[in-house]
């Protein structure tokens, strides 16, 4: 999973600044994403860990910081009514569905560990 947190990090800094340049580069909270996106690539890299323990605990943090990613913009979004006429909807919808899916993969990846230890 450290890989593919690395390349979804990736892809939330993508976001980030291409909604930052869309904007003008005058709204700074254009680039939420890609503090995300910094962290899981952080959390990433040291996952790549062969202490397991180490590993397990890192991914328990980047599946929090992803849920965060995930449940926060698309509040917003809902606060907001789905009205996608703003950029920040857009992006926030976009950051949220990127974050919501990495979240799925990460409990998904938990449940197969589990189900492997016990076998």
């Amino acid at each position: 999973m450290a890989y593919v947190t690395i390349r979804f990090s990736v892809l939330l800094m993508i976001l980030g600044v291409v909604f930052f340049i869309l904007t003008g580069s005058g709204h700074p909270t254009a680039l939420i994403p890609v503090w995300f996106g910094l962290a899981l690539l952080g959390l990433g890299i040291l996952a790549r860990s062969d202490n397991e323990k180490r590993r397990m605990a890192i991914m328990h943090v980047a599946v929090l910081v992803a849920l965060i990613g995930c449940v926060f913009p698309l509040a917003r979004v809902a606060m907001h009514g789905l009205v996608l006429s703003s950029p920040a909807v857009k992006e926030e919808l976009a950051m949220g569905i990127i974050c919501g899916v990495l979240t799925f993969l990460y409990v998904q990846s938990f449940i197969a560990v589990r189900k492997a230890r016990k076998a």
